[in-house]
């Protein structure tokens, strides 16, 4: 892990936020709801209400936002709808062709993303990205690769923590607040 002002500086830089869903817009949580006599099952999510006001943030800030995650979840389009999520990758077994196509069409580099992910399938993009950030209960793994690590747990507002570092490092936290309450 990074010292504060490494850190600040990497942030300083930052105009794409991507991130992995489970285990950092929510808590980990998979509820599958099985219904008698309907086939298949209905998937529930539960998304801090924090995560989504600073990634409502972000975007009226002109940061980009991606959510790249293993599982398919029309829950999760929705609330990336919800969010106005520039980019949005589904089913992906492995992130990094995902992460390359929304750094080309974000038109970024490596060091001008940043990166939050809680588990070992975001080893690859956290050692990429500019900024990577795991979650405060992340894997040990991931955290040791990573420049910081959030005081929140995942679905607890780190995702939030991080747009308020990106911000606050850019100069624009001030700026940010009052858009923030409109």
């Amino acid at each position: 892990m990074l010292e504060h002002g490494e850190v600040q500086a990497r942030a300083r830089r930052i105009k794409l936020f991507l991130m992995d869903v489970d285990g950092t817009i929510t808590d980990g949580g998979v509820c599958l709801i099985a219904t008698p006599g309907v086939e298949g099952y209905s998937e529930m999510k539960v998304f801090g209400a924090r995560d989504g006001a600073g990634l409502t943030l972000a975007h009226i800030m002109g940061i980009k936002t991606g959510f790249i995650t293993g599982r398919k979840s029309q829950a999760v389009q929705q609330r990336a709808n919800e969010l106005g999520v520039s980019f949005v990758y589904l089913g992906q077994k492995t992130k990094t062709a995902a992460y390359e196509e929304c750094l080309i069409k974000a038109g970024v580099t490596d060091q001008e993303t940043a990166y939050l992910g809680d588990d070992l399938p975001d080893i690859p993009l956290a050692q990429r990205a500019g900024l990577a950030v795991a979650v405060a209960d992340a894997a040990p793994e991931l955290k040791a690769i990573c420049h910081y690590t959030t005081q929140a747990n995942g679905g607890k507002g780190a995702a939030r923590e991080v747009v308020e570092l990106i911000l606050k490092s850019q100069g624009r936290w001030e700026e940010a607040v009052p858009k923030a309450l409109a």
